[in-house]
């Protein structure tokens, strides 16, 4: 995946993300905290594998770097997921 790709899905989301907002309900708020976790956890076990790296520059750089577009893709779909489900509590709302 091209790095151009998750910038542009970082853009898209934060667009959406403005453009809807709307309450949202107690379990769509847990959902969101708990990817958080998740986030955090894995992004923090990435860098403890990445700091004892010792297989050469190039091999650890590669981790590292497909870490961090790996982290990009889990915020995108966990963010996604969240304004989906921000939209579809407002739709409710007004029915």
């Amino acid at each position: 995946m091209k790095m151009s790709q998750v910038l542009i899905g970082f853009a898209l989301t934060a667009g959406l993300t403005c453009s809807a907002v709307a309450s949202e309900s107690l379990g769509e708020k847990g959902s969101a905290t708990a990817n958080d976790v998740k986030r955090s956890a894995k992004k923090g076990w990435n860098r403890t594998k990445e700091a004892f790296c010792a297989e050469g520059d190039v091999t650890c750089a590669a981790k590292k770097a497909k870490n961090k577009v790996g982290e990009g893709v889990d915020y995108t779909k966990d963010k996604g997921h969240e304004v989906k489900d921000s939209v579809d509590s407002d739709e409710k709302a007004r029915e």
